[in-house]
């Protein structure tokens, strides 16, 4: 599944290495929704009854929770895999996209916050990690802010475990290098050999969130959880500051209407227009969005604005130079 094209450099074209791999384009219940396929709806939900006879790999409108790949090829023949956000969905997400797209391994990890869809697949990271019965291998470093390691430290103590007690048995579970990162565009941080700037955005007006910006050769911002820009935020990512993107990845949970702690349909294109990116692509919706459909208007959206917008979906793979 790739779609887009190569990007331009110094007058000649060339072909990428590197790429972005969206394996999973959903919100945090993901797609289908559970609950239209054990209590109905009359007439049932045309998007998650599809699920039933359609395989998901052929079915767009199966999303599992948003997370993103990103294959980082400094050199030729050099791959590194950054992974953002490992939900409730992840070992799916491996069995079904890591094997597609041949993904080996993950080689760093980087969490946008703390809720259950970005990283409640932590404990099936060693399912990505090489096999060791004692725990003996080099840990895969995950950037997460001083919030987020704060509520792991609840939900997955057993992940944080250093040095065993006395009379404690070895388990394996997965090995994880923690590195604490700043809520800060000034302070970017390197993951496998990318730069990469995080910046915050308001998930609800009494929650930060981070959101990423990554490439040198192409700009990338990555943002799946959303209700309101903070203005310096803003000013990084804006073309009316000098900072247009190449590529900007933008949350948007339900088709109309607003939402407290996401954008929507509706506040997704304003702000796509505000910042005016090269191309955007939709990430973190519900069952409301049938991808054939919505897509349609969308590219009727974009030839009367200017900007090509689309909905991602599970499996899209997008060359990029970065």
């Amino acid at each position: 599944m790739d779609v887009g094209g190569d990007f331009l450099e110094n007058g000649h074209r060339e072909q990428p290495h590197s790429a972005l791999i969206f394996v999973g384009t959903g919100c945090s219940s993901a797609v289908p929704n559970a609950m239209c396929l054990i209590k109905p709806s009359d007439p049932p939900c045309k998007v998650c009854f599809q699920s039933l006879s359609t395989p998901p790999e052929s079915n767009p409108n199966y999303r599992c929770n948003t997370s993103l790949l990103i294959d980082y090829s400094p050199s030729a023949g050099e791959h590194k895999y950054i992974l953002i956000d490992v939900g409730k969905t992840f070992r799916e997400q491996v069995l079904r996209w890591f094997t597609f797209h041949k993904i080996p391994q993950v080689d760093s990890i980087i969490l946008t916050h703390e809720h259950a869809d970005a990283v409640l697949g932590l404990d099936d990271i060693r399912s990505v990690q090489p096999f060791s019965p004692v725990n003996d291998i080099e840990p895969t470093p995950i950037f997460l802010n001083q919030h987020a390691m704060e509520s792991l430290k609840v939900k997955f103590p057993y992940l944080l475990q250093r040095k065993l007690k006395a009379g404690e048995e070895v388990r394996r579970v997965a090995q994880l290098e923690w590195k604490i990162i700043e809520n800060d565009s000034k302070k970017p941080f390197v993951a496998s050999g990318l730069e990469i700037t995080p910046f915050p955005v308001m998930h609800g007006e009494d929650y930060i969130c981070l959101g990423f910006l990554f490439g040198k050769n192409s700009k990338v911002a990555y943002i799946s959880d959303i209700s309101r820009f903070i203005e310096d935020t803003e000013l990084c990512i804006s073309k009316s500051a000098g900072q247009q993107l190449d590529l900007l990845i933008l949350d948007t949970l339900y088709k109309n209407g607003s939402h407290n702690t996401h954008f929507c349909f509706p506040q997704s294109l304003e702000a796509i227009k505000r910042l005016q990116p090269k191309r955007a692509f939709l990430i973190g919706m519900t069952h409301e969005f049938d991808h054939h459909k919505d897509n349609e208007f969308l590219r009727d959206w974009s030839k009367r604005e200017g900007i090509p917008v689309q909905l991602a979906h599970d499996g899209l793979r997008i060359p990029i130079h970065l």
